[in-house]
């Protein structure tokens, strides 16, 4: 399968909430002198279902005397999960009740997480004198609005793996060995040497072109009456329409040694003459394999016979070894050579 085993995950993101915190400071003139320690603190809002409390440092924040004001948005309690928190700071001016555009500041969000003990956002900073004069600072009162945004972790499924649905193994020619075996429409006969065995000529007319000349050309034999296979062994007929069907090399459990070799050239013989090329070819690998003194002369005069050039090489090849060739001549396939 192209690529293996697939798997798959899926990220989506983490869900959002926002709200607005007004923070209104009436009489903000008596905060002043508190001490850069003492802050003025927002009732306590929720945002994203945690509590949260804005920390407002008229006098800056551990620096007596500089001319700024701060502010802090806090975190109230424990941290449920990794958290992404901003928090827009806007005045109100006191004549209209607009709001002025956020207050920039260097650090405009802070991951809040468990394994962080910072819980604290420094989201405004700015100069007192440009925060205590109309319109924002108006009969002693201040109004400011916090805008907190609050952004969770993407959420990552667990990965799951694709189904897999496996294919079968090919079957055909195990249906194709099934119908010559059981003959199931068959609808041509063949006698070598008084065995008959029953084909299907459309079978054989695909993989031969001799047999698609004798059964389906001009010269096409005609009638019910058995074909008549002259100079073949019913075992090596019966090894050649094994193959049409199947396309399986020949069975070699019923022979062994010289029996075995004397099958396959029996077997390149009836491939050459039915022209079933593969077969032939696969007969001539297994001469080839097991090419030794005793037969090379008459696998050499078989390729020959056959047309047969790799092999005959090959032949030839084995027998241009001096101390090979002391050894071939005395045996018959050299004198019959």
């Amino acid at each position: 399968m192209r690529g293996g085993r697939r798997t798959a995950s899926t990220c989506t993101p983490g869900r959002s909430a926002e709200a607005t915190h007004v923070f209104d400071i009436i009489g903000y003139s008596q905060h002043r002198g508190m001490g850069a320690q003492d802050p003025i603190k927002s009732g306590t809002f929720s945002v994203g279902g945690l509590d949260w409390a804005v920390f407002f440092y008229p006098e800056g924040y551990c620096s007596p005397g500089m001319d700024f004001v701060s502010a802090y948005l806090r975190l109230l309690g424990e941290v449920p999960g990794k958290l992404l928190v901003s928090c827009d700071v806007r005045l109100v001016d006191q004549t209209t009740g607009l709001s002025s555009k956020a207050q920039p500041y260097l650090n405009p969000s802070l991951t809040f997480g468990p394994d962080k003990s910072c819980k604290v956002l420094h989201c405004m900073m700015m100069q007192r004198a440009e925060l205590e004069t109309a319109p924002y600072l108006v009969d002693d009162r201040l109004t400011m609005e916090f805008v907190v945004t609050i952004r969770k972790d993407p959420w990552v499924s667990k990965t799951r793996h694709f189904p897999v649905i496996k294919a079968p193994p090919p079957n055909i020619t195990k249906q194709l060995s099934k119908l010559l075996e059981t003959k199931e429409g068959a609808d041509v006969t063949f006698d070598v040497a008084g065995e008959t065995f029953a084909a299907h000529k459309l079978v054989l007319a695909m993989r031969s072109p001799v047999f698609k000349a004798e059964l389906f050309g001009p010269m096409r034999e005609t009638g019910t009456q058995p074909i008549t296979i002259m100079d073949m062994q019913p075992v090596v007929f019966k090894a050649l329409l094994q193959f049409i069907y199947t396309d399986r090399s020949p069975v070699t459990r019923d022979f062994d040694g010289d029996n075995y070799n004397e099958m396959i050239r029996h077997l390149l013989v009836a491939a050459d003459r039915y022209a079933v090329d593969r077969l032939k070819l696969i007969c001539q690998k297994i001469l080839c394999q097991n090419l030794d003194v005793q037969n090379v002369a008459t696998t050499l005069a078989l390729a020959d016979q056959h047309q047969c050039d790799k092999l005959k090489d090959a032949c030839i090849e084995f027998m241009s070894c001096p101390e090979k060739m002391n050894d071939v001549v005395p045996t018959q396939g050299y004198a019959d050579l």
